[in-house]
């Protein structure tokens, strides 16, 4: 159904502080076990967006502090992803509270894009795990360490659509919020290449590298 991967101090190979054998160490054995099986794996996360976060950029006159105008109102989206190092995106937007029901949405609309198996890899959440036993041939899940959200490429897409949320015209309402991060979603799906890029940052390069040990 589901297994751990070894807390890490530090991404990339080095032992950490007390806290297990590094998550390079666990990795190898999950990439390898997908390849035998030929199936797809997948860095999950979820995110939330708020009406009332700053985001993106703004402009204003040299030395002057730009004034991001918002709307009053306080409304907010969910999302959740998953990217693979080939640059494939699947994601959902939704406006509900993350709950066992709406968690378990994503992994059974995953499994629905796939004719093979799946191992996703996302930080703990237990909403999921039942759901997980009845679908075990299908889909498995392997959870990163507490505390460790640096070691998954799928922060990379949240802070990537954070900034990249409209810099002038703010959604005025729950709706336009949602389908402006629908949006966001359905162009970085076009751009492979900008997927690809998530693997590249500094604490998740263990991902591509095909001997983390010998860092």
């Amino acid at each position: 159904m589901g297994t751990g991967l070894p807390a890490s101090g530090q991404a990339g190979g080095r032992a950490g502080s007390g806290r297990g054998p590094p998550l390079a160490r666990a990795w190898p054995a999950i990439r390898a076990r997908a390849k035998a099986e030929k199936a797809e794996v997948l860095f999950g996360d979820q995110v939330g967006i708020r009406s009332d976060q700053v985001t993106g950029r703004t402009w204003g006159a040299k030395g002057t502090t730009p004034v991001v105008r918002r709307t009053g109102n306080r409304f907010s989206v969910n999302a959740m992803s998953a990217i693979s190092t080939r640059g494939r995106m699947h994601f959902m937007v939704f406006t509900e509270p993350f709950d066992a029901k709406v968690m378990c949405r994503f992994p059974a609309r995953l499994v629905g894009h796939f004719d093979r198996k799946i191992h996703l890899i996302v930080d703990r959440h237990s909403a999921v795990r039942a759901w997980l036993a009845g679908h075990k041939d299908q889909i498995e899940l392997h959870f990163l360490p507490s505390y460790s959200p640096e070691l998954n490429p799928d922060e990379l897409v949240d802070a990537d659509l954070k900034r990249s949320l409209p810099r002038t015209h703010r959604a005025r309402n729950q709706t336009e919020l949602a389908a402006e991060t629908r949006r966001f979603f359905h162009r970085r799906q076009r751009q492979p290449h900008i997927v690809r890029g998530y693997f590249g940052g500094p604490h998740v390069r263990y991902v591509l590298d095909e001997n983390p040990l010998s860092f």
